[in-house]
């Protein structure tokens, strides 16, 4: 269960995940959102209609995790289900944020900013810092988290773009994003020197027909 976007690319990138469960485990796998666009957790589950293993496929736990999620399987006339962890924070969340810097060509002595959704959700803020404490001892580089819709009830997290104007020197931003979308045009709209490709997204991914690879960022000013 992902949370879902208009944007096309994004949406096959999480049909793409789908498709890796499904051949790894050997299992039927579906896909849900539980927002923007559908099937939602409660339509996807009812058409199953059988015991269904939930795997919510965000990077913290958030309001949709720990509260959109649990209303939907929670409805009436729905199979019984079983919900694992979300994806992170983990260590091979941790492991893929180095990658896709080491791939967007982050040098020593860049500074990095990680760069999350936005949440109002204490939970999912407390994952993300943990996520930049974890990752600048990692990449031995101060990171700064900043959010692409910044909340004002988080007001000491800045947006992507403000972050970046802060801080001196080159600037990476980490995507700490699953999926192509609104907010990943967000974070290369920033001004940073470089900046990584979401987590999800493989490189062979961006070998699909009607596919639009990622852009260079714009020189900073």
């Amino acid at each position: 269960m992902a949370h879902g976007t208009r944007n096309p690319h994004g949406v096959a990138l999480i049909g793409d995940l789908a498709c890796a469960m499904r051949e790894r485990l050997d299992v039927d796998v579906s896909v849900a959102f539980v927002d923007v666009l559908g099937p939602s957790p409660s339509e996807a589950l009812a058409r199953l209609n059988r015991e269904t293993t939930v795997v919510p496929a965000f990077l913290g736990r958030g309001y949709h995790v720990r509260r959109d999620i649990p209303e939907h399987l929670s409805r009436p006339g729905l199979p019984p289900t079983r919900v694992t962890d979300s994806l992170g924070p983990s260590d091979e969340v941790l492991a893929a944020l180095v990658d896709r810097l080491d791939e967007a060509g982050r040098r020593r002595g860049d500074a990095v900013v990680l760069a999350a959704a936005g949440s109002s959700d204490p939970m999912a803020v407390a994952d993300v810092e943990e996520v930049a404490d974890r990752l600048s001892s990692l990449v031995d580089a101060p990171v700064t988290v900043a959010f692409a819709a910044p909340s004002p009830r988080v007001a000491h997290i800045p947006s992507v773009a403000e972050a970046v104007s802060r801080t001196r020197g080159r600037v990476a931003v980490a995507s700490h994003l699953l999926a192509p979308g609104l907010f990943q045009s967000r974070l290369c709209e920033s001004g940073a020197d470089l900046g990584a490709r979401p987590r999800a997204l493989p490189p062979h991914s961006l070998d699909r027909p009607g596919a639009h690879p990622p852009q260079p960022l714009p020189d900073r000013a």
